[in-house]
């Protein structure tokens, strides 16, 4: 325990001669008391020695550093205000230019420095003005009116400063102060700039002190004024005159406190009357800016002063002066601040001037009101804020003339001029509301022009005025609705009609867009304002039908909303609104028209689907008095289901028809005929005015549909349909699909009016035109007669989709058909000619499917018989394939269809329709029917698919199409399940031969003309037997191979419907096969009816199930196929292989091993031939499926000729092929041959040197080192064989010698090269992107290892290597080691039951004589010892008597290695080390004292060994080394190695820890030495270090024997918390030095040493340790302290080339006050 403070004998510290403890004799408190004689003189001088170092240092170049000093100034100046004040007015002195000394002796202090000084000194007064006494107030008012009077010349900034301190002292001196200045403001002279200006500036600080003086010092000003001639004295005056008139109207208003309440006014205006005469008259007219406007800032506050006879007698001249000056100056914020008082002035006195300069006056006002604002210019913000408030003080003077100014202003076209003058508007309607009540009618009045401006500021100043009307009843005055439609005209802008807005504040703008305002005006005054509510309610519903305002029914549904809700609390329980004759508002179906129609696009317009329902709700007794409770239980509902979607989310269908079906309700509650009717009717009216928007109309359409439904008046719905058909604007194809719907919804309830009225218009002259042969082209009005006819087909279709079922067929053939088939076709000169135009086709492909289907669902469609079915399929085939019937197509339907590209829906719509006609009867005759499949299966396989990424919007038509085509072709089978329809489908649906197919699909198309006959095919027959088939019809089944090859395959197909139809096609193939063969018809055979038992394995996902199912597949085929069709099978199945589709391909390759082990016999004379066909197609094609068929190839040969298979192989050029990779890893098939081969493959890489060594250069420093090539080979085919999965058998056999060999096979290439000739191929390879895998050695053979651990099941050691970067490190030179390292303690974890036997392989290798081996051997025996395993092995003694015998290794790599292996028997084997600890501490303490190392890290790795160790070893075999591992590391601390400063401070702290309780008094010499370091290097510029100091002052607390000190250590020095390092130095000085006081003066010395560091952050920290012992330190305690030496070295540290540590320097010198 270090001697407390109360112990005699301070001597005890004294030990020079303990080494690490830097003691300074100096600093020993024995000579403190030999010179205690001297302290006392010393402390005399030490704070003026403190100021004048701190002074000294003012000049510092560094801003921080000044500003630091300065700090410290103000600091001393805290503790000492006295003598900081004194110090500086000496310095200041002292370093003042005398001309009787010479220049060396006290060169003048520059005025910035100076400047600093005076500003401590003003800092110092203001914090203690009330401490310091007179005499010394007295010299620093003399200093500082000296330093400010010092030169002429102005130099702001230090006479500004002494100002200051002149103004902080005159708040409590103020006598004294006045004194001062007006011994230099004597009458006759003119003064300092800055006596002035102090004048001015006191008398705003003590406006109670100054006042009275004022009256003699204007006596004294006045006659300067005219003396004034610079303009630099004529501004200051101006600016006193203008403060001194401010001062005394404070006074006068604060007269009741003031200490002399006889002041009046009156004692001023003579003399303040005299400088406005001076500044008005002459100093007005200078030509220089700044006076002038210094003379109109003072002519303000004056005027508030001037005799009021004087004031209106000036006020002629006056004002049009002021005026003047905003012509003369750009910021005119000042003029108008002036002018304003000036005006106030007049105002206050009733002067009539004011109506005389009242024109003058505005015009000047005006003018500068209009000036255009940027809202980053506060100048002009301020200016327009002042103008504004001019305004005000006219209005109030005189309203009428100001209106009569500013009214005629808004008819002008001038922007700036209409914007400014609408400001001013509104500002004076909110500031002089009562001037203004009766002017409101011309006001409004004058609105008119402004209202048709369409300039965007122009406009949001409009609605700003409209805004401030509202709230001032203006709106309820005659054409206050105009300023509401305005509103509300606004509120409709579209956000694309925004003009765009520029610049940095563009967003700024954006938020106050014309739009965004005009919405927030609106609903604010409908909510805040109580007046405006009678107002609104009901003038806003004529906003809500015209098209114009449909932008704005989102906010106008919000404010009617709240109106109403407000009108029905008021218990208005009647109608809400009430017409009274006014038929300008919109009727009740005018509304709900309207907000119905807007509603089903509910997202746009803000909102406005949901702002219209919550509308239609508040207004359902005035819709309908009988749709309260109905609408009460629907219209949430629906608004709930909006909430619950996004624009995005929210399907428009579904939407649409809670719509309707919320209409349909509405119209069964009311159950009106005549309100239906009109309904109706509204609806009708309304729908032109939905053209701009589709969607609304097509829903509007939807609507007339539903409402003409319920009526019960066919008159009305005949005489609406009639309508309807006249006036739709058939070119719009949304209008076309809109009026469908219109009409098939109607057919619901009234079919046979809608066809007669249909009838009636096909009738019409709508289709009469001139049929001669010339009109048959180019016609414009032909074009316009398709669009008609396209939407009469598409009316037909709807009709029939909605017609009752019951009345349908009745009508379909005669009325629907019929009328389709009449509107489609045209006879030109008795000729039938089919349309040109896509959309009528497509429009009848529609009708005809919605037209079938409804036949069908009918409860007598199955026996209808549909006559014109034969026509209508004719009609569909031409749009499928253009080739199939040459003489119904023209050339035009080939243009308009391309064959080889889908553009449109034609194709998927025109085989929908056939499927549905396919349905019905009669069925289609042979020839057509076949017609019609050639045409569509050439339809869709003629067509590519597009690539992924290209014209993805068409992947879903592709798809709809080939599902449309599947459909046709299986409800054409269902309807012909005979013999002969499957003779035609297979005729048809088979392929073509690849010369027959076109180019496209062959190259491009792949998979899909493949799928489409698998998923046709076997659709009906596939599932029974084919019993009905008559075999003798059949031709010969010569293609059986082929067909199987194309279908088998697809049995993996990539969508599971298509797997299974592909089983079915084998299943039916093989059958028809079995027929030929003379097999009954009702024969069932075992073997082909197991594929029906596959079809369950080939709908699971997995692909190995899947796999599997299709090698079973394999297996039945290849047992009933006939031996004539195996080689076109295979041969097709080879073709299989390049299958773009991968499941296919990897089936085909399946299906061909499968076939090759069961029909492979008689193949086995063609094995050299089979392998050049594999190697060929290894070229060719790269899919795993060929992979495998070479490798069983080159297994067969290999299992009899291993080894010339192997060393054929290995001549194999480097780097191998991937062929060449493939055939390599064939040979691991079996695990007997495997072991043979890797038994060959270690003798060939350790057989021969690994390297030989090559200079590249004569002058090289060093040989290169050159890979041989047999080794390397070896090592490449190693990989291959162990990267094999079967392999794993052979690898485990040979696992230890191969993982030994493998390891030093990557020691030693470790920076080998390749051989030129190789180095030229890999790189060549690299290039190219060729190269798999890197052919360098140590790279090939980290690879091998890695293989090899895989092989043998060690993958989490591959995982923690690979995730450690293990692997990296193995191949670098600087990495190896540590590489090693991590891959000897991923072995011990996962693979210790193998460790015994690979130890004794390495243990061979420790007298390799490649170096690299043995450190490599050492690496990985060494990290072995940190696990337990090792131990559990009982390998431990073995291991350990190994790495001692090499302890004295050449190598200082393997002795280094061995320390560490040594060390971590403290992690593995912790309960072993006190039975080795002497062995293990001597070779620690030999380490520390290698001397064969001459960098020390032998020593360093022992550092690190030792810290392991100590909390293991017996504590008497610690105790007696503590001192000399003390003494040994204590260089280290400051090594300029960062890795030697941390394990030696680390190992510093363990020795504390280890000694905790039982600290000698000889180690506790260490401890106090190292506790400066340890809290200095807590700094340290290296956070490995730093941590190191944390958990050594974390051990080092408890030996201290001081709670607090140790409870501070750990708080704060917790790793991974964030340390506050000035907050945690303070606390712990404050606990040394109250608890060790007599440590002062040994910490402080040590603290110097560090002055010198060559850290910077550490010298920094130096003397903020100094600073904060010194202030914690008692004052008895200064003996302790060398003040001589610690300022001078202070002096030095202010010197420091780095500001940071200067900082600190000037920061330590502040609290060394202290010691004063």
């Amino acid at each position: 325990m270090p001697p407390a403070s109360n112990q005699s004998s301070p001597s005890a510290f004294c030990l020079p001669g303990i080494p690490g403890s830097f003691w300074f004799e100096d600093s020993c408190p024995c000579s403190h008391r030999a010179r205690g004689s001297h302290a006392t003189a010393m402390s005399e001088s030490y704070v003026k020695r403190l100021f004048t170092i701190l002074l000294d240092a003012v000049t510092d170049k560094d801003p921080q550093v000044q500003e630091q000093v300065c700090g410290a100034l103000c600091a001393l100046g805290e503790s000492q205000p006295e003598e900081a004040l004194r110090a500086c007015e000496e310095h200041l002195r002292l370093h003042d230019k005398v001309l009787a000394l010479p220049p060396w002796f006290s060169p003048q202090l520059a005025h910035p420095y100076r400047t600093m000084i005076l500003r401590v000194m003003e800092t110092v007064v203001s914090s203690h003005l009330g401490e310091l006494d007179k005499g010394l107030a007295r010299a620093s008012i003399l200093l500082a009116s000296s330093e400010m009077t010092k030169v002429k010349e102005l130099v702001c900034d230090w006479q500004q400063a002494a100002s200051n301190v002149l103004v902080a002292l005159g708040k409590r001196f103020i006598s004294s102060v006045m004194e001062e200045i007006l011994s230099k403001f004597q009458p006759g002279v003119l003064p300092h700039h800055f006596v002035v200006q102090t004048l001015a500036n006191l008398s705003v600080s003590n406006v109670f002190g100054v006042v009275p003086f004022l009256t003699s010092i204007l006596s004294t000003m006045l006659p300067m004024l005219s003396a004034a001639k610079p303009d630099s004295m004529r501004v200051v005056f101006c600016c006193a005159l203008q403060r001194f008139s401010e001062s005394t109207l404070e006074y006068l208003a604060d007269l009741d406190q003031a200490p002399d309440p006889t002041v009046r006014k009156d004692a001023f205006a003579t003399d303040i009357f005299s400088a406005y005469d001076i500044l008005f008259h002459h100093w007005l007219q200078s030509r220089e800016a700044k006076l002038r406007l210094a003379v109109v800032e003072a002519l303000g506050p004056m005027s508030h002063l001037l005799p009021s006879e004087k004031l209106e007698e000036q006020l002629p001249k006056l004002l049009p002066g002021v005026l003047g000056l905003y012509k003369k100056h750009a910021e005119t914020v000042h003029v108008s601040r002036s002018l304003g008082q000036i005006l106030e002035a007049a105002a206050s006195v009733g002067s009539r001037t004011l109506d005389v300069q009242l024109d003058s006056l505005l015009a000047a006002l005006h003018a500068q009101i209009c000036v255009p604002v940027e809202s980053s210019s506060p100048l002009v913000m301020s200016n327009q804020k002042e103008v504004l408030r001019c305004f005000t003080v006219l209005a109030c003077c005189s309203p009428d003339r100001l209106l009569a100014f500013l009214l005629p202003k808004l008819d002008t076209s001038n922007e700036r001029t209409r914007v400014g003058t609408l400001q001013v508007v509104r500002h004076i309607i909110n500031s002089a509301a009562a001037q203004m009540e009766v002017k409101q009618p011309f006001i409004l009045s004058s609105m008119k022009l402004p209202l048709l401006d369409t300039n965007s500021k122009v406009k949001r100043a409009v609605v700003q005025v409209i805004s401030a009307m509202a709230h001032h009843g203006y709106l309820e005055q005659p054409g206050g609705e105009a300023m509401i439609e305005y509103i509300v005209q606004q509120c409709a802008l579209p956000p694309e009609a925004e003009p765009q807005k520029l610049g940095a504040n563009s967003e700024a703008l954006a938020a106050d867009s014309v739009r965004a305002i005009s919405v927030s005006t609106l609903y604010l005054v409908s909510t805040t304002v109580d007046r405006m509510g009678d107002v609104l309610w009901p003038y806003l519903f004529e906003f809500l039908v015209p098209v114009r305002f449909t932008g704005a029914l989102t906010p106008l549904c919000r404010s009617l909303v709240h109106l109403a809700q407000k009108r029905q609390e008021a218990g208005a329980h009647a109608l809400l609104i009430q017409y009274n004759g006014n038929v300008t508002l919109p009727s009740p179906y005018a509304m709900a028209t309207r907000l119905l129609a807007v509603s089903s696009s509910p997202y746009l317009g803000d909102g406005r689907g949901a702002a219209s329902l919550r509308l239609l709700s508040v207004l359902h007794r005035d819709i309908h008095p009988m749709l309260g409770q109905r609408w009460a239980t629907a219209i949430p509902l629906l608004l709930e289901h909006l909430d619950g979607y996004t624009e995005e989310t929210l399907s428009r269908k579904e939407w649409e028809e809670k719509l309707l079906m919320f209409l349909r309700d509405t119209l069964a509650v009311v159950s009106d005929n005549t309100w239906i009717c009109q309904l109706s009717l509204e609806m009708c009216k309304q729908l032109p005015s939905y053209n701009g928007t589709p969607l609304e109309k097509n829903f509007l359409y939807k609507c007339i549909g539903t409402t003409l439904g319920a009526a019960s008046s066919k008159e009305v719905v005949r005489k609406h349909l009639q309508e309807l058909l006249e006036t739709a604007r058939y070119q719009e194809e949304s209008e076309r699909e809109g009026l469908a719907c219109c009409f098939g919804i109607c057919a619901s309830s009234h079919l046979d009016d809608t066809l007669a009225q249909l009838e009636d218009f096909v009738k019409s002259d709508v289709f009469r035109k001139s049929a001669g042969i010339f009109n048959i082209f180019k016609d414009r009005s032909e074009n316009e007669v398709e669009k008609v006819k396209s939407a009469l087909i598409l009316c037909y279709g709807h009709v029939a989709a909605r017609a009752p079922r019951e009345l349908l067929l009745a009508r379909v053939e005669s009325d629907i058909f019929r009328n389709m088939s009449q509107c489609f076709s045209t006879k030109v000169l008795g000729i039938k000619v089919e349309t040109k135009d896509l959309g009528l086709r497509l429009c009848l492909a529609q009708s005809v499917c919605m037209a079938s289907q409804a036949v069908r669902s009918s409860s007598h469609g199955s026996s209808f018989q549909l006559l014109r079915k034969p026509e209508l399929v004719a009609q569909m085939m031409p749009v499928l394939w253009p080739r199939a019937i040459p003489r119904l197509l023209p050339q035009e339907f080939i243009k308009a269809e391309p064959s080889d590209s889908l553009r449109t829906p034609m194709r998927k719509k025109a085989m929908l329709a056939c499927t549905y006609l396919a349905s019905l009867e009669p069925a289609l005759e042979g020839q057509a029917q076949a017609d019609l499949i050639h045409s569509c299966l050439h339809s869709i396989m003629a067509v590519l698919p597009e690539p992924e990424g290209v014209d993805s919007h068409q992947e879903p038509l592709y798809l709809d199409t080939m599902q449309a085509l599947k459909d046709l072709l299986t409800s054409l089978l269902q309807r012909n399940m005979t013999p002969q329809g499957l003779q035609v489908m297979v005729e048809v649906c088979a392929p073509e031969p690849m010369d027959q197919v076109p180019e496209g699909p062959r190259a491009g198309a792949g998979a899909w003309p493949k799928r489409l006959p698998a998923s046709a095919l076997p659709e009906a027959p596939a599932h029974q037997p084919p019993a009905h088939l008559p075999l003798q019809a059949l031709v010969p089944f010569h293609n059986l191979g082929l067909l199987l090859g194309l279908f088998s395959p697809r049995c993996a197909d990539l969508w599971p419907a298509t797997r299974q139809e592909a089983v079915s096609c084998v299943y039916s193939l093989l059958y028809l096969q079995l027929g030929y063969e003379g097999f009954s018809r009702d024969y069932q055979d075992d073997v082909v009816e197991q594929l029906l038992t596959l079809k369950d394995g080939l709908g699971h996902p997995d692909p190995a199930i899947l796999f599997h199912t299709c090698h079973s597949v394999a297996q039945i085929i290849g047992k009933r196929l006939p031996p004539d069709q195996l080689i076109s099978l295979l041969l097709t199945l080879f073709e299989g292989l390049g299958d773009p589709d991968q499941n296919c391909s990897r089936a085909a390759a399946v299906i061909v091993n499968c076939l090759l082990k069961e029909r492979g016999h008689v193949l086995l004379e063609k094995v050299p031939e089979i392998v050049s066909v594999l190697c060929s197609k290894l070229q060719e094609t790269h899919g795993e499926h060929v992979l495998q068929a070479a490798q069983h190839s080159v297994y067969v040969l290999a299992a009899r000729h291993h080894a010339a298979v192997v060393s054929s192989l290995l001549g194999s050029p480097l780097p191998f092929d991937s062929h060449t990779c493939t055939l390599w890893r064939a040979l691991a098939v079996e695990p007997g041959l495997a072991t043979q081969v890797l038994g060959l493959l270690l003798e060939k890489m350790s057989g021969d040197v690994p390297f030989k060594e090559s200079r590249a250069f004569l002058l090289s420093s060093a040989p290169d080192r050159v890979a041989t090539l047999p080794p390397l080979a070896a090592t490449c085919a190693l990989y291959e064989v162990a990267s094999a999965p079967a392999s794993g058998p052979a690898v485990l056999e040979l696992y230890p010698q191969l993982f030994a060999a493998l390891l030093l096979r990557v020691s030693c290439t470790v920076g080998v090269q390749l051989p030129r000739n190789l180095q030229a191929k890999e790189r060549k390879s690299a290039s190219s992107g060729l190269a798999s895998r890197s052919l360098e050695p140590c790279s090939s053979a980290v690879d091998a290892l890695q293989a090899v651990l895989l092989r043998g099941g060690n993958d989490d050691v591959v995982q923690r290597m690979e995730l450690e970067g293990g692997w990296q490190l193995l191949r670098t030179s600087a990495g190896h080691e540590e590489g090693v390292t991590r891959l000897a303690s991923a072995m011990a974890k996962f693979a210790g039951p193998r460790l015994p036997l690979m130890m004794k392989a390495l243990f061979a290798t420790q007298s390799s004589v490649y170096e690299m081996q043995r450190v490599s051997s050492t690496a990985f025996l060494a990290e072995l010892l940190s696990s337990n395993t090792v131990n559990d092995l009982m390998l431990l003694e073995s291991l350990l008597d190994n790495l001692l015998a090499r302890q004295k290794d050449t190598c200082a790599r393997v002795r280094r290695l061995v320390l560490r292996g040594l060390a971590n028997v403290a992690s593995g084997s912790p309960d072993k080390v006190r039975a080795h600890g002497p062995q293990l501490l001597t070779a620690m303490i030999g380490g520390l004292d290698d001397g064969d190392d001459p960098h020390s890290l032998v020593a360093l790795e022992a550092m690190v060994g030792l810290a392991r160790l100590l909390d293991l070893v017996e504590a008497w075999d610690l105790r007696s080394v503590l001192l000399h591992v003390a003494i040994r590391i204590r260089p280290f601390f400051d090594s300029e190695k960062v890795e030697f400063r941390s394990a030696s401070i680390r190992l510093f702290g363990h020795l504390n820890k280890a000694c905790q309780g039982d600290c000698e008094d000889v180690f506790l010499e260490q401890l106090v030495g190292g506790l400066a370091p340890l809290l200095l290097h807590l700094q340290d510029p290296q956070p490995p270090v730093a941590a190191a100091c944390r958990f050594a002052l974390r051990m080092c607390g408890p030996n201290l024997e001081c709670e607090e000190l140790a409870a501070i250590f750990q708080k704060h020095l917790q790793e991974g918390r964030g340390l506050h390092f000035g907050e945690f130095l303070n606390t712990t000085c404050k606990h040394l030095m109250h608890h060790f006081p007599d440590l002062l003066g040994r910490l402080l010395s040590t603290s110097l040493f560090y002055f010198k560091s060559s850290w910077e952050d550490i010298r920094a920290a130096a003397p903020m340790l100094t600073g904060f012992l010194a202030l914690h330190a008692e004052a008895e305690r200064r003996p302790q302290v060398d003040l001589e030496q610690l300022l001078a070295a202070l002096q030095l540290l202010l010197k420091d080339p780095a500001p940071a540590v200067r900082v600190k320097a000037a920061e330590t010198l502040g609290r060394l006050v202290k010691f004063a």
